[in-house]
């Protein structure tokens, strides 16, 4: 079942690479802070990079100004790929840049996308929340092949 507007997320742990591969529980990523999390079905897929990554760090600073501590890009690869790809887009430390490797966290949201007919096996959906303090207050997930309600002017305009 997807994950609703009110509920809590799931508890599950994401990795980045630092000083080698690292981790963070949803726990600490979402407690007392509002985070925009928005997921992507893959690092270096076409509108992800050409879209949706760069609308992120193009608005940051209007996020930050809505209040938001924290902005997450979350996809199910691993945190070499997705270190790479914040390299390749030249994307500020600021955004977090959070592999799902196993994609057990898009499960445990109800996002997962079964991409296995083009070669890329479970993925996220591509979407786009936020919560403050760990509970969902915006939920905008895409239909399938669309890119309008996960971008970072959609989420602003909604905060």
């Amino acid at each position: 079942m997807t994950i609703q507007v009110g509920e809590r997320i799931p508890a599950a742990t994401l990795s980045y690479l630092k000083d080698g591969v690292q981790t963070i529980g949803t726990e600490d990523l979402f407690a007392g802070k509002t985070v925009v999390l928005f997921a992507v079905p893959g690092a270096f897929t076409p509108t992800c990079s050409a879209r949706h990554l760069p609308g992120y760090v193009d608005q940051l600073e209007a996020l930050k100004g809505k209040g938001v501590d924290r902005v997450v890009c979350m996809a199910v690869n691993d945190p070499f790929v997705m270190d790479a790809w914040r390299n390749s887009q030249n994307v500020p430390e600021e955004v977090y840049m959070l592999a799902d490797g196993n994609a057990a966290f898009a499960k445990a949201l109800g996002l997962e996308l079964d991409a296995s007919k083009f070669g890329m096996g479970v993925r996220a959906q591509r979407f786009a929340l936020v919560a403050k303090d760990g509970v969902v207050t915006h939920l905008h997930v895409e239909a399938p092949g669309e890119f309008k309600v996960s971008s970072a002017e959609a989420v602003l305009a909604a905060l």
